[in-house]
């Protein structure tokens, strides 16, 4: 056995690696950007060969950083976000562009192009749909692969392989068609704690009665932590590693890094796992299935096996911060340097006028629809309080505030997910970690203490769980995720702080009814 697993997260810009040794250490990792197609404000695609060229350079790159040999790395795990990729039977890319550019073959997560195929799914009912939360999201794949055999019959009739980004990943680098428990149930309604997995009726209405072989789907998904196979001549060349490198079950970016957040301690009923990044997604163990409406799941085996996740979340939350940088930045664009520039300016403006500052602007951020608690890809965000003043400082409270709206809604979804108990920590990761203003304030908006321990790299650590258990390092997946656990820092929350914050919690309650009351206006 070697020493060393690598683990690969593709998120929306960018893909990822990093070297873990068998204590969850991370010895070396590398980033490189991946293209987006955007042609409008509902549709965006990427292009899998693009994404698995950014994979290989940072495999290499963390190999090279961590100064380990190609023989010493047991397995690799991918984890990545819930994009569909479609080829043929001869695994040759196919376009799912609105402009037919060959080179884009894959469905970006946020795309919402499929909002009137998930509003007709959701409307059959059904068990499929109950385990959605009562309405089915158009970032799911079956409303696009809907949309895709509807809207691009010539493209559907020649698929052979349609795959979640994921599992694109565990073909590319294995050869082998099994997919993901994790993908398949979280992602294409897929009922893994049933013998049959899609019921036939809930198929035939969505019009999907060929979806096994369009897909090239075959058999039972795999679960987290198993071995998919060994790396292909051609894999293992691209990516520099040996083909004894044992492949593990892909995962959706979001739930490795539940597992690295919480995955050591399932058991326990205080605690949720909080992933933010361009979007969010919180979710909380249980041992029995607990329904919530306009939540997604609860989902068996796909984190843990024999344990069930439900999960909630926004669909545009660091995306939001984005979006008001380009809207009011005065030409600034959404750069990490920019963030950090921004939250700097806002920290000494706090300093100066306290945290009242900015106070009379109100966000509702559902920009990109509101995943929980309304389960409404169609409603709209708001900003209240707006004056003609564009300066930087401007924009700074506008951000601020969008940030406030963020943790307000985080505070909103916690207090509909106390099915056993209320929620007492809070564990943060994703680039929402590294941002210690915007952890403070989860902290005071929901009164809840934030956890601090993979941090940025959660997902890593979650799919380098996730490889050491496919390797055979630990007896089992959960072994493997306590022995690589990190420690974690605790933000309490501050009660002079929180007060505050209650006011700005009913405004939020308050907009979101006046939101409705003017959706009714005729």
């Amino acid at each position: 056995m070697g020493r060393y697993v690598v683990a690969v997260d593709v998120g929306t810009g960018s893909a990822r690696a990093g070297i873990f040794d068998r204590r969850g250490e991370m010895l070396g990792r590398a980033s490189f950007p991946i293209e987006m197609n955007r042609t409008s404000g509902q549709s965006a695609e990427h292009d899998s060969e693009d994404i698995w060229s950014a994979v290989t350079r940072a495999v290499a790159g963390a190999r090279d950083e961590a100064g380990v040999a190609a023989g010493e790395i047991d397995a690799i795990g991918f984890d990545a976000t819930c994009s569909l990729t479609v080829r043929d039977a001869e695994g040759r890319p196919l376009p799912v562009s609105q402009n037919d550019d060959p080179r884009w073959d894959t469905i970006a997560w946020l795309d919402h192009r499929a909002v009137e195929q998930a509003e007709e799914l959701a409307a059959l009912g059904g068990e499929m749909v109950k385990h959605s939360g009562g309405s089915i999201s158009p970032e799911m794949q079956i409303p696009k692969l809907m949309w895709l055999k509807s809207h691009r019959p010539d493209v559907w009739n020649r698929a052979g392989m349609i795959f979640d980004l994921a599992d694109f990943l565990t073909w590319r680098a294995s050869g082998g068609l099994t997919r993901s428990v994790c993908t398949m149930t979280t992602k294409w309604n897929y009922l893994s704690h049933t013998e049959e997995g899609w019921t036939r009726d809930f198929l035939d209405r969505a019009g999907l009665d060929d979806l096994g072989t369009r897909a090239g789907i075959t058999d039972i998904p795999a679960q987290v932590g198993a071995c998919v196979g060994t790396l292909t001549a051609p894999a293992a060349r691209s990516l520099g590693l040996s083909t004894n490198c044992k492949v593990a079950s892909g995962m959706v970016d979001a739930y490795a890094g539940q597992l690295a957040l919480t995955g050591s301690n399932p058991a326990s009923r205080n605690e949720a796992g909080l992933i933010g990044g361009t979007s969010s997604c919180v979710m909380r163990f249980s041992k029995e299935p607990q329904f919530i409406k306009s939540f997604w799941g609860p989902y068996r085996d796909a984190v843990l096996p024999d344990w069930w996740v439900i999960e909630g979340g926004q669909s545009a939350t660091g995306a939001l911060l984005d979006h008001i940088i380009r809207a009011h930045g005065a030409g600034l664009g959404p750069t990490p340097e920019t963030h950090d520039l921004v939250l700097e300016r806002i920290q000494d403006l706090i300093a100066e006028t306290g945290d009242s500052f900015g106070g009379s602007i109100h966000v509702l951020p559902d920009f990109h629809g509101n995943r929980s608690p309304l389960g409404d890809a169609r409603v709209l965000g708001a900003i209240h309080g707006l004056t003609l003043d564009s300066s930087f400082d401007a924009m700074c409270a506008i951000y601020y505030r969008a940030m406030v709206s963020l943790a307000l809604g985080m505070r909103q979804i916690l207090e509909l997910m106390e099915f056993d108990g209320p929620v007492e920590t809070l564990h943060l990761g994703g680039g929402h970690a590294r941002n210690t203003l915007l952890a403070r304030l989860y902290a005071d908006a929901t009164r809840r203490q934030v956890a601090i321990s993979a941090g940025e790299e959660a997902m890593l650590l979650g799919t380098a769980m996730n490889a050491a258990s496919a390797a055979g390092w630990y007896p089992s997946l959960a072994e493997a995720c306590q022995a690589m656990a990190r420690p974690a820092n605790v933000i309490p929350p501050n009660e002079i702080r929180a007060m505050a914050l209650d006011r700005d919690y009913r405004v939020f309650l308050k907009m979101q009814e006046q939101r409705r009351e003017l959706a009714g206006v005729v």
